[in-house]
Parts: structure tokens; sequence; C-alpha cells
């Protein structure tokens, strides 16, 4: 079994700031879950730069315990998941770490793991299909977070599979592993956070809610083009109220993504749901969220938008007890069992066809935004407007089904959507990963980086006359001295991008031998450095040379092979 685990994250902190995304929050707590629960002896958290391990603690919530399993270092030092065994990066393009890893330690080093957390632009479902093209294999994989998101990805890449094949005349390349393991939720911080009556109690004063009435709770992004329509759901919420059951209130509680966004959400409800009390709530406030979350005796998302796969708003309503009310939608449909802990709305999605191809070749050519592209498709999806508010009535009506579904939602939570049961399912899936690639032969590797993205001076040398070569002859400038060289350090200009080369001192060392030979080659230039440092000394001899310190084209022969010419 796996001891080791590593994760890629290319923005060094985890923590969240104002205006955070969904899939910000799972990864969040994913990695905090792997790190607590997952059984792994260490976890190295990699990133562009090293990262102080206290400093990702801090940001993951860790308890000293699992802090003290946590790792930091740099992804391009490949022997670090090449001792791990896996890599983890929370989301899925693995294409570029599959070469990374074929350049530094081989494909079979280790496993890649990605995770989905939307496909619905056109640029995310590039990024899934060259992991195709890409050096990826069998024990890879990209992690579908519903079972609608994996058929949809296995028929995506299936076609693409069979195109590529169909294109080169050859076989279909290997596709990566598409697994099925769900987000999770910490159950016990949930119930913690709803189960406060005196927040209860403050929140509902605030908002004028009386001891009878019932509170309807939206918790998420306000965004009608990524997230939901408003207007189903406020005309289920209307449809409740003139059912009776008491005075209804819906509070939204999130965040607008656009200046002119709230004006429009306050006006469909002033449409769709005039006789119920609508209150919009601050989602950045964590204080607000979390007595919101007490509050509240029901949770609704009529999601109707292509970019989700999972729904993580849901599994945190059910862990604080709510019953809920969602759309028969993608990975709410996996997560709720209907008239268990709540109740499936049925969904109708558009026709498909022209209009259709249309939407996704505007948004393929980028004249439509992915906002836009997304937006269009939920506004022409339906939610049944009439069982929601059939639902929302019913539970209205009923403290003790709210009871039951609240209960049975924590049920579901602790069985199966517990962070620490997903940990455990990942913690598996490394292993079965592993198993896989030890019981592969390796593949072959006729190409060692992306011949795409190649060493510049080697793609672009045809726009050179002459490239630098071990044997190319180098001579000392007329004019120019070592001190020159060690006067580049007063120069703006010519200290920038200095890392790439050897440093002034090196290079006026170098100039010094130049000097004294009169001429000699860039091999014995660099032979009279350490090992480590020749490929550092040669950049700065190309460095010299632009300058103009040092003249690769001469005048006449060798002076060495001319005796006569000294």
């Amino acid at each position: 079994m796996a001891s080791r685990l590593s994760i890629y994250n290319p923005a060094g902190r985890l923590g969240l700031g104002a205006n955070f995304f969904g899939k910000d929050v799972a990864n969040l707590q994913l990695f905090q879950a792997l790190a607590e629960h997952g059984g792994f002896e260490s976890v190295d958290v990699l990133g562009m730069e090293a990262i102080a391990p206290q400093d990702l603690a801090q940001d993951m919530g860790l308890s000293a315990e699992a802090a003290s399993r946590l790792r930091s270092g740099v992804i391009l030092n490949q022997s670090i998941p090449a001792a791990s065994g896996a890599l983890l990066r929370g989301q899925p393009r693995l294409h570029d770490l599959a070469w990374l890893r074929r350049r530094g330690v081989g494909d079979r080093a280790y496993s890649l793991l990605g995770l989905v957390h939307t496909t619905a632009g056109a640029a995310m479902r590039e990024f899934i299909a060259m992991n195709v093209v890409g050096p990826t294999h069998p024990w890879d994989a990209v992690i579908c977070t519903s079972p609608s998101i994996q058929a949809g990805l296995s028929g995506m890449l299936d076609e693409w599979a069979d195109h590529l094949a169909q294109r080169t005349g050859g076989a279909r390349p290997p596709v990566p592993q598409l697994p099925m393991v769900p987000l999770g939720v910490d159950g016990a911080a949930f119930a913690a956070l709803a189960d406060r009556p005196q927040a209860r109690a403050h929140l509902r004063g605030e908002l004028g809610l009386g001891k009878t009435d019932i509170l309807i709770l939206w918790v998420g992004r306000l965004s009608y083009f990524e997230k939901a329509f408003p207007q189903p759901m406020f005309a289920a919420a209307q449809l409740a109220a003139q059912a009776g059951g008491g005075k209804l209130h819906f509070a939204l509680c999130g965040w607008f993504p656009n200046e002119g966004d709230p004006a429009a959400f306050r006006a469909a409800a002033d449409a769709y749901a005039p006789d119920v009390a609508t209150h919009f709530l601050d989602g950045n406030d964590r204080a607000v969220v979390g007595e919101a979350w007490a509050a509240a005796d029901i949770f609704i998302s009529l999601a109707d938008n292509i970019q989700e796969t999972f729904g993580i708003t849901p599994i945190e309503a059910m862990a604080a007890g709510l019953p809920v009310v969602v759309s028969d939608w993608d990975g709410y449909r996996s997560t709720v069992r209907n008239g268990v802990e709540g109740f499936l709305i049925p969904t109708l999605g558009g026709p498909p066809g022209p209009i259709g191809d249309s939407l996704a070749l505007r948004h393929a050519m980028e004249i439509d935004t992915f906002q836009f592209h997304v937006g269009s498709v939920a506004q022409h999806t339906a939610v049944h407007v009439g069982r929601a508010g059939e639902a929302l009535a019913a539970l209205a009506r009923s403290p003790d089904l709210r009871r039951r579904m609240g209960e049975a939602g924590r049920a579901r939570i602790a069985s199966a959507l517990d962070w620490q049961v997903v940990a455990r399912q990942y913690r598996a899936l490394v292993d079965e990963l592993g198993a896989i690639r030890a019981a592969s032969a390796d593949p072959p590797m006729r190409h060692r980086m992306n011949p795409v993205k190649t060493d510049p001076f080697r793609a672009f040398a045809n726009f050179a006359s002459q490239t630098l070569t071990p044997e190319t002859l180098l001579r000392p400038a007329p004019g120019a001295t070592v001190a020159h060289v060690r006067g580049t350090q007063d120069i703006a200009l010519d200290r920038v991008f200095g890392q790439w080369r050897a440093t002034v001192e090196e290079c006026a060392q170098a100039f010094a031998i130049i000097e004294k030979a009169k001429a000699i080659t860039v091999r014995e230039v660099v032979m009279t450095f350490p090992a480590e440092r020749r490929l550092m000394v040669q950049m700065g001899l190309a460095w010299m040379a632009k300058l103009g310190f040092i003249d690769w084209l001469g005048a006449g022969p060798d002076p060495r092979a001319d005796p006569a010419a000294s």
C-alpha cells in the first residue's frame, strides 16, 4: 500500500479569499481530508516554489498530528512524486505533468490523478482531451465526481480516441482511468454549525421570522449564468406559500459576480414570489453563512447549469440536518435519494440539434464567452416548478417530515459522503493505480520532451546565423576586458534573467581564460569549471557574446593551428 502522497497546487498557498468558487472549497477540504484521514505517512504539497509547511498546515486547518506529516517542495523536483508513487492535482489538466514526469523520472515512476470539477467550457474539455495525446497511461486517472460526468467523459474520450486513430491510421491511444469518487463534507463541522439554537434565533430575528415561519435557504454563488436561474426557485416558493403551511421566507446566501445582478435577482423575486419574504445574505461572511445553516428549515438548489459536475452545497445542507429540494441533475442525482433525504425535482434538457451545434461552434471560436455559453444552455433547461412547489409545501407543512429527512441526510453523510469516507476511497484508488503500474511494462519513449513545447534554443536554431556549440571558437573582442564583464553588475539591463547563466564572477573568470588563450573553444573553457556549473558557464558565454565582450566569428584561422600566427 502507498505510504506517501504528493499533491500539486500551482497557486502555492491554499487559503480561501473573498468570492471563492466551490472547486476551491472542495480542493482545500479534499487535501485536508487526505492529510488527516488518508492513512498516508507523509503528504508532500508541491508548487512553483516551496511553501513553509507550517503555513500550509495553517491554510488547511490541520491537526497537530496531520501537520507533522506535511511536507513542501517544488514540482520540478520529480524525485518527490516518484518517491510518493502518486501525484494528485485538483483539476484534470495532466498533459504537461505527464511530459514533466517522462523527462524527469520516466512514465512508470508514479501515477497521475486529476480531479474534474467542470467539463462545460471548450478550454477545459480540450485540457482533458489532451491527456489522451500526452504520455498518460492506464495507471493514471481523471477522477469523476458523479456517474453523470463519468458517462459524459467516457463518451467524449472514446470519440476523441477514435478520431485520433482514424486521423493517423494507427491504433487508438490509451486513455486514463475514469474512476468515480464523490466529493465530501466535514459532517461533524456542519452539524456543529447547524445545532446552535442561539445562532438560529439570532439570524431568524434579524430577518424578522416568527416562531412558525419557514426559512428556505440557498447557499452558493449568485450567478444565473453559472449556477442556477433563480426564477424557478422563486416560483416554487410562491406555489408553496399559496398552498398554506405558514409564512415562507427565502434567503439566498452568496455573492454576486456582476454589478447589475442584485437588481436583476430582486426584480425576479418580486415578479415570481410576491408573497414570499426574500432576503440576500453575504456569502463572504463566514459567520453569516454559519448562522444561515442554523436558521434554515429547508434547503433548495434547482441547479440547471452544465458547468457543475457534483454540487457541494446539497451535501453541506444534509450534514446540517436540513431536508433538501434539488433538481434531478448531474451530481445531485447521485447524492440525494428522492423521498429519503429530500426531493429530486425532474428536469428537461433542450433539444439537441442545429441550435446546440451553433452554441458549441460560437464558444469554440471564442465568439461567445464561457459564461454566455453555459448561461444560454441553462436558460433553456427546465426544472419542474410545480413539483418543486409541491415538495416545498409538503416540507413546510410537516415538521416531522423535515426532521426525518434531515436525520436521513446526516446518516447519508456519515456512511458515504463524509471526507473521512472519501479519503479512504482516494487511498484505495492510489493503491489500485500503483498495482496497475507495477504490473505494466515500460512504454516506448522516443520523445523525452513534448515536441510542441521543446527547448527554444533548439526549436528556433534556424533563426540564428549559427548556434553556440562545444566546438565554437571564441576570442576576446577588441578592447574588452575583465573589468567590463564585472561592470555589468551596475547595469540593470545586463542583470536581468541572470538565473539562467553563470554568476558575473564566473563569467569574468571565463573571459580571463579566453583572453589568455586568445582563441579557445567553448568546450575548453567550460571544462575548467566544476561539472555542476558547466551548463551555466556555457550560457554565460552566450551572454558575454551578446554584450560584445567575446567574438565567435574571429578573423582568420585558429592561431593555435598556425604557430606563425602568434
